[in-house]
Order: structure tokens, then C-alpha cells, then sequence
């Protein structure tokens, strides 16, 4: 085993951590932004310093090669340097700042690898600046179409074409990740799981299927004083108990069920009128198909009218539960127990670039503990410690995948 350098990697983690610094202690480095290009600089010296070969594509994906004696497709380990606006100063860079340490760790040893090992940092995988989140690993996966995503604008109204024109990362399309032998993404937990277990390591299996609809109820506005109780339609009201009844019916199904109603309209708005439409969300997320068409079921179910409301459930979009390979993640978990590391095995609630990749390279993820499960904030932290046992697993996983595919094993891909 070769354990990395915990202060080096802090090190590494502190100095990308300048790049966007909130006066909080937390990151803004938004997809292509001034803050992220400084980012994509550092990222670049480093992976040259340590003899690495680089290139990007059309999506400003940017892919760091440590070359093998073979010439074969590599192992992947990728994530983002992208982050939301006053996030934290782990969220996705660990992924990539692990792997740096874990290749100075091989060149402090004179490791030479037979396979090929490849950095990959994904543009704008938090949809922060630009919708969707995961936009270009989806791009490389079929997932989006470039064309369309060219076109989406942020806040501003600049298009992620012009940004991408503007970043000097524009590469060609035929650079594009299309193949490798496996992939492996290391992240933060981002919720309180492994904290609470005391556990060091997540073996992640998967990425938990998920379906959100967007719920419009309908009423009539009218003075807030002139309009007796009993003569009104209003859509509050009407929304208030749906909701009610609604977590009622779900915390039923399963105790692993997470849904949130994370988003609300209510118009006009207006403190002295009775709202005549209200809107809002429900986000529900559970790795069982059985359990989402439950969920489903539930809420195209609910009653189209109420007390001279109109009730209309929409799905706005989902997403099938995403199974990584099984024998990538016994990897994982054999090197966790190699350093006497404590493991859990487990499914994100989160989306990462991993479930993409994953629908054409045997993929899996590690994750590392998150302080009080804080994560997209500035209070969001990690340990150092737990930080370079995640590089640790992720360095001898790799180490382990080496040693199996050179000798001619095949992964598959999980189904």
C-alpha cells in the first residue's frame, strides 16, 4: 500500500480553495467563470509538473493523461471544479484534488503504470451558471444534445456557447471521453449517512432514481376582507392540506422514501388578495423502481378538484435508478478494508457525473464524511484526515484495477 501525503493534499485543497473565496469561508466558481478559468490553469500546471498529457474537447471537458506501458484505453477519475454560488470548498474539486495526490503519490514511489491513468474535470457539472446540472458529462453520454445545451443562457443572458468561446477551453469533439477500461469518482458525501455511522468510506452503488412534479392548483382572487370564508376558492388553502395529505400518503410507502416540496409560487402575492393560483414542487427519490411507480401513482392521483379549486399534477422530469458495477465497487471496498478503513455501502441521493459515465464505462464513487451533512454552503466541511483516507481507497482501488486489467480482466457494465 502506498498512503498519500495528508498534508500535501491540504495544502492542495487550501490553494484551490482561493480561487472564488467568499469572505465565509466558501467558494463561488461558477462554470467558465473568471474563477473557474484560474482554476482550470492551476489543474493544467499541476497535471504538465507531473508529465501528464492534455487535452479538451468541445464541451471544455478537460482530460489529464498519466501515460501506461501499454497502449490501451485508461482508468478514468474524474469530477468538477465548478461549484454553486457560495458553496463549499470540497464539492466535486476533492474528486479531482484526490487524484492529483494520488499520481504525486505513485511518482514519489517510481510507480510506473502499465494502463493509462486519466483526470477528467467535467464543465459546468452543478448547472449553477448554465441549466442542466451534469451538462457535459451528459453531452459525451447521449445524454443532452450539444446543440441545445449551446443555448442555454445564465443570469445575465450569456449562452454557455459564449462562455465556452470566451474560456479559451474549446476543444475538438473527437478529444471527447468515448472509452476506458473504468471510472472511478471520489466526492463528499454531502448528507449525514457516514457521519452518523462513524464510518470512514461510502462504497457507493449507485445513484438513487428520482421523478419530480410540478402540482398547480387553481382558484379565484378576490378582496382579502370583503369575501366571506364561505364564498371563497382559494388555492392555499387547497394547497396546504394537499401537501399535508400528500406527506401522509408517502411516509407510508417506504422509511427510505426521501421527497421534499422544495419550491413554491403563489400568485398574485399580494398580502390584501386571495391567491388565485398556487404552485409547487415535489422532489421523491428512492433506488426501488416498485417503490417510484408507488410514488408516482400517489401523485397523479390526487383529486382534480377541491372546494372550486382545479388541481393539475405535471411530472416535470425523472430519472432511473443508476446501478454502478459491482466489482468496481468490491474493489473499492477491498481496499478500504486493506487500510482498515470502516466502509458503508450505500446509494447517492445526489446526481454526479459518474451516472452518466456510467451508461458506457464501468463506473463507481467513493465517498468521504460531511461534517453535520453539510454540503452546497459555505459551512460545508470535511476533515483532512478523512480527506486523504478517501485519497488512500481511491489510490489503491486504482492500484488493484491496474493490476486485474492488465492481466486481462474485463469489468462490466452494471445493469
Amino acid at each position: 500500500m502506498y498512503p498519500c501525503n495528508r498534508s500535501r493534499l491540504q495544502s492542495l485543497v487550501e490553494r484551490f480553495s482561493q480561487f472564488g473565496a467568499t469572505a465565509n469561508g466558501g467558494v463561488t466558481r461558477l462554470s467558465l467563470s473568471k474563477e473557474d478559468i484560474l482554476a482550470r490553469d492551476c489543474f493544467i500546471e499541476i497535471c504538465k509538473e507531473l508529465g501528464m498529457d492534455i487535452q479538451t474537447d468541445d464541451m471544455a471537458n478537460i482530460y489529464a493523461t498519466l501515460p501506461g506501458k501499454k497502449d490501451c484505453p485508461p482508468i478514468v477519475i474524474g469530477s468538477h471544479l465548478d461549484s454553486v454560488e457560495k458553496g463549499g470548498r470540497f464539492d466535486g474539486v476533492l474528486g479531482i484534488l484526490t487524484g492529483i495526490e494520488a499520481i504525486r503519490t505513485l511518482k514519489d514511489n517510481d510507480i510506473e503504470l502499465d494502463i493509462p491513468l486519466m483526470l477528467v474535470n467535467f464543465t459546468n457539472e452543478e448547472g449553477a451558471r448554465f441549466d442542466p446540472a451534469m451538462m457535459s458529462s451528459g453531452v459525451i453520454a447521449s445524454k443532452f444534445s450539444r446543440e441545445k445545451m449551446l443555448s442555454s443562457t445564465d443570469k445575465n443572458g450569456i449562452t454557455f456557447q459564449e462562455a465556452l468561446q470566451a474560456s479559451g477551453y474549446e476543444g475538438e469533439q473527437e478529444n471527447r471521453l468515448t472509452e476506458a477500461l473504468a471510472y472511478i469518482e471520489l466526492h463528499i458525501e454531502q448528507g449525514p449517512v457516514l457521519a452518523a455511522k462513524q464510518c470512514d468510506i461510502g462504497v457507493v452503488e449507485g445513484v438513487l432514481g428520482m421523478v419530480c412534479y410540478e402540482v398547480t392548483v387553481t382558484g379565484e382572487s378576490n378582496h382579502a376582507g370583503t369575501t366571506p370564508m364561505s364564498m371563497r376558492k382559494d388555492p392555499m388553502i387547497v394547497a396546504s392540506r394537499l401537501i399535508s395529505s400528500l406527506h401522509e400518503q408517502l411516509s407510508k410507502i417506504d422509511e427510505e422514501l426521501v421527497f421534499t416540496f422544495g419550491r413554491m409560487h403563489v400568485m398574485p402575492n399580494i398580502h390584501t388578495v386571495i391567491p388565485n393560483k398556487v404552485v409547487f414542487t415535489i422532489d421523491s427519490r428512492h433506488q426501488s423502481p416498485e417503490v417510484m411507480s408507488q410514488v408516482e401513482k400517489v401523485l397523479t392521483g390526487v383529486a382534480s378538484e377541491e372546494d372550486g379549486c382545479l388541481i393539475r399534477p405535471v411530472k416535470l422530469w425523472g430519472r432511473e435508478t443508476v446501478f454502478f458495477d459491482e466489482a468496481i465497487c468490491n474493489e473499492v471496498e477491498k481496499s478500504c478494508a486493506d487500510y482498515g478503513y470502516s466502509f458503508h455501502r450505500m446509494f447517492s441521493g445526489a446526481g454526479h457525473d459518474a451516472q452518466y459515465i456510467a451508461s458506457f464505462i464501468p463506473s463507481a464513487m467513493i465517498f468521504v464524511p460531511s461534517i453535520g451533512g453539510k454540503s452546497h454552503c459555505e459551512e460545508e466541511e470535511t476533515t483532512f484526515e478523512d480527506c486523504a483516507k478517501g485519497a488512500d481507497v481511491l489510490l489503491e482501488t486504482v492500484l488493484a484495477l491496474q493490476t486485474k486489467l492488465s492481466m486481462g480482466d474485463r469489468y462490466t457494465l452494471s445493469q
